[in-house]
C-alpha cells in the first residue's frame, strides 16, 4: 500500500485540532487558583495584562501574558511561567509552588524580597529557575535540592546570606550555576565536583572562603566543568597541580582573592584553558615557561601579585563578563 505523503494543509489541520483541543480543555482548578492569587499578589503592573478568571485562556480571551499552558489528559496545565522586568514588589509569590508542572520559572529583574519559601521544593519537574536581579534575602534553602529535573540555576545578584547548601549536588541535571554578586560565606561544597553534568560555576563576588585545593578534593570531581569563576572573594592557599585534571576546564578566574604561592608547571597541561585569570592574590615566583606554549591559552592576567620582575602577560586583558543569556539552552 502506498503512503499517504504527510501535506502542509494536513499539518495545518493537526495544528488547528490541538488549538482546538486546548481551547476545549478546562485548566487544572488547582493552577487557576494558584495563578490568581498570584496575580492578586503582583500588583498593577502584571493585573493589567492578565485578563479573564483563567491564566490558559477563556473563549475568545488568550492566555495571560508570560504564561505558557499544555494539556495533560482532559486538562490543561500551567508549564511555564515568566515574569521579568516588571519591577515586581514584595516577597516571593509561595502560591507558585503550587504550580506543580512548571518546567520553567523565570522572575528576574523584578524587587522580589525576603526568602525563597522551602516549598520551593515541591516543583519537582522544574528544569529552569531564574531568580536573578532581585532582592532576595536569607540562605539558599536546601530544597532546592530536591529539584531534580534542574538545569539551569541562577540566584545572583540578590541578598542572599548563610552558606552555599550541599544539597545542591543532589542536582543531577544541573550545567549552569549561577551565585555571583551575593553574601554568600563559608566554603563552596565540595560536594558540587560530584556534578557529572556542571558546565559553569559562577560563585564570583561573595565573602566566600576555603582553598582551591579543598574544592577539588573529590577524585575524578567537575568533570564537565568548563567556566570556574570564585573572583573578588577570600580564598586563600596556592594553585593545587590537581586543577590540571579538570580536563574540560577553559576559564579559570582567580581575581580578587588572597591565593600565593607558586604557579605549578602542571597546570599549564590543562589541555582546553583558555583564560587564566590569576590577578591581584598574592603569587610569587616565576610562570613557567609551557604557558606560553599553551595551545589554547588566549589571555593570562598576573598584574597585583607578587612575581618576579620580567614576568610578561598573556595576551591584552578586559574585564570577564559573561551574560546568563549564553548559557539559557
Amino acid at each position: 500500500m502506498a503512503r499517504i505523503p504527510i501535506t502542509s494543509l494536513t499539518l495545518i489541520l493537526i495544528s488547528a485540532l490541538s488549538i482546538l483541543n486546548l481551547a476545549h480543555c478546562k485548566t487544572l482548578k488547582r493552577d487557576v487558583k494558584a495563578l490568581n492569587e498570584i496575580k492578586a499578589s503582583l500588583g498593577w503592573r502584571v493585573v493589567y495584562a492578565w485578563i479573564g478568571d483563567d491564566p490558559c485562556g477563556d473563549g475568545d480571551l488568550p492566555p495571560w501574558s508570560g504564561v505558557t499552558c499544555s494539556t495533560v489528559g482532559d486538562y490543561r496545565v500551567v508549564t511555564e511561567l515568566e515574569v521579568y522586568a516588571v519591577s515586581i514588589v514584595g516577597p516571593f509569590p509561595t502560591a507558585v509552588t503550587s504550580l506543580l508542572d512548571l518546567t520553567r520559572l523565570d522572575l528576574h529583574n523584578n524587587k522580589l524580597t525576603g526568602p525563597i519559601p522551602p516549598q520551593i521544593g515541591r516543583l519537582k519537574r522544574l528544569k529552569i529557575l531564574n531568580l536573578r536581579w532581585n532582592k532576595l534575602q536569607d540562605a539558599i534553602p536546601p530544597e532546592i535540592g530536591e529539584l531534580k529535573s534542574l538545569t539551569h540555576l541562577y540566584l545572583s545578584f540578590n541578598s542572599f546570606k548563610g552558606e552555599i547548601p550541599k544539597e545542591l549536588a543532589n542536582l543531577p541535571d544541573l550545567r549552569y550555576l549561577y551565585l555571583h554578586e551575593n553574601r554568600l560565606i563559608g566554603r563552596i561544597p565540595p560536594e558540587l565536583g560530584t556534578l557529572q553534568n556542571l558546565r559553569h560555576l559562577d560563585a564570583g563576588n561573595n565573602h566566600l572562603v576555603g582553598t582551591i585545593r579543598e574544592l577539588i578534593r573529590i577524585e575524578g570531581c567537575f568533570p564537565a566543568l568548563r567556566n570556574l569563576y570564585l573572583n573578588n572573594n577570600y580564598f586563600t592557599g596556592g594553585m593545587p597541580a590537581q586543577l590540571a585534571n579538570l580536563s574540560s576546564l577553559e576559564i579559570l578566574y582567580l581575581s580578587y582573592n588572597k591565593m600565593s604561592g607558586v604557579i605549578p608547571s602542571s597546570l599549564a597541561h590543562t589541555p582546553k584553558l583558555t583564560y587564566l585569570y590569576l590577578d591581584h592574590n598574592q603569587f610569587s615566583g616565576r610562570i613557567p615557561e609551557p604557558f606560553y606554549k599553551h595551545s589554547f591559552l588566549k589571555e593570562m592576567y598576573i598584574e597585583g601579585n607578587a612575581f618576579r620582575p620580567g614576568v610578561k602577560p598573556i595576551g591584552f586583558h578586559k574585564v570577564l563578563e559573561v551574560s546568563d543569556s549564553d548559557f539559557l539552552v
